[in-house]
């Protein structure tokens, strides 16, 4: 499967015709606790993260948020 995760072409190597965010985020090591996750520039709860599902040649944007003070 080949996307475009945060602006780099990624080939994911799976059988499966899909992943799931989580699945994706665990694939890549994203552990960061605040994350914006985008799929063709729409977002996705974090609580559709075990069903939003990422296909071949989506745009897949995963944002790292951090607060400071």
């Amino acid at each position: 499967m080949e996307i475009k995760l945060n602006h780099n072409i990624e080939t994911i190597n799976t059988e499966k015709e899909s992943l799931t965010v989580d699945e994706l985020l665990s694939l890549k090591n994203f552990t960061f606790e605040l994350l914006i996750v985008k799929i063709n520039g729409n977002l996705v709860k974090k609580e559709q993260y075990s069903s939003a599902k990422v296909q071949s040649g989506d745009d897949v944007q995963v944002i790292h948020v951090f607060g400071g003070g």
